[in-house]
């Protein structure tokens, strides 16, 4: 049994190896999610959370679960949310890092959290893009283009805060004041991504399409659809290395690494350092003028983009 943020949490087989190559266990996990304490919460405080379950470890088959199991601790905290299809589901919702440690003990690594707060599950206060690089596209391709992201959204007066995915990719995020819809959400994220493909039609697109991407980072706009949930800061990735989705300053977009943030080096790290998006609630802006950037698009004749598939379209 576990103190965890004041509350018991019970931590079973905690010695059942989840990382392999590298010897990392349960509490080993558990501990990295604690040790962070309140700035593991930033990214997911009060943020309804799909479960992505990997009950033997990385090299396992994982799943997703959305509804949390009726058997339970009678202080978990969850929200109720709906989804395209008109269903409804029971979700985790953290408060503290109580929750991030009951989650992890039903096999959970990664932490997906939706872009909405349970006080107004409808409207999105945090704008996500996707940087995803495709096969062959190198390190130095993804950072420029996120550095074409950062300067189309500082003309239309917002601020993005970038992070690694922990995998291949980059994350901006974006808070905004919570008035728009998902819809309208991914419209204002298209719109920013068709801008970049502009800029940089060589190495950016925002082809929905595998067949039509080519060599190119995907500015995948429709993780901003409802129900679609990213990785969170700090969140450590499934992957043999144990990558975190480590969130960085604009000023190191030119030296960052992958490689350089793992389960194992985030915490020195911190320590040295502190968190690099420790002003992020303070940045939220609205999204007028890039509805309206979609807005020109369409009157040009560049209208919707396609949706995942069996997505309802609105």
């Amino acid at each position: 049994m576990l103190d965890v943020a004041g509350r018991e949490v019970r931590l079973s087989n905690p010695n059942k190896v989840y990382f392999p190559d590298l010897g990392i266990t349960k509490r080993e996990l558990v501990d990295y999610y604690i040790g962070l304490g309140e700035i593991t919460m930033s990214g997911i405080r009060l943020r309804p959370m799909n479960l992505k379950r990997y009950p033997d470890g990385i090299d396992g088959e994982p799943f997703f679960q959305k509804r949390v199991p009726d058997k339970r601790p009678d202080w978990l905290s969850t929200a109720t949310v709906s989804f395209p299809s008109g269903r409804t589901a029971e979700e985790l919702c953290p408060t503290d890092v109580a929750h991030v440690a009951w989650a992890v003990n039903l096999g959970c690594i990664e932490l997906h959290p939706w872009a909405v707060r349970r006080f107004d599950l409808d409207h999105p206060d945090e704008l996500r893009i996707d940087l995803d690089p495709q096969p062959d596209v190198t390190w130095e391709e993804v950072r420029t283009v996120a550095g074409a992201v950062r300067d189309v959204l500082a003309e239309h007066g917002l601020v993005g805060w970038p992070k690694t995915s922990g995998n291949r990719g980059i994350h901006v995020l974006v808070r905004t004041v919570a008035t728009n819809d998902f819809t309208e959400v991914r419209r204002a994220v298209l719109a920013l991504g068709r801008e970049v493909e502009r800029r940089l039609p060589d190495i950016a697109t925002t082809a929905w399409w595998k067949e039509d991407r080519g060599r190119r980072v995907l500015i995948d706009y429709n993780q901003n659809a409802r129900d679609r949930t990213t990785a969170a800061a700090w969140s450590v990735r499934p992957n043999p290395q144990a990558m975190v989705s480590m969130p960085f300053h604009w000023d190191d977009l030119d030296s960052v690494t992958l490689e350089a943030f793992s389960l194992r080096t985030v915490p020195g790290w911190v320590a040295a350092n502190g968190d690099p998006h420790a002003g992020i609630d303070a940045t939220a802006g609205n999204l007028r003028s890039l509805l309206q950037l979609a807005a020109d698009d369409a009157a040009g004749g560049l209208g919707d983009a396609p949706w995942p598939p069996n997505f309802p379209k609105p």
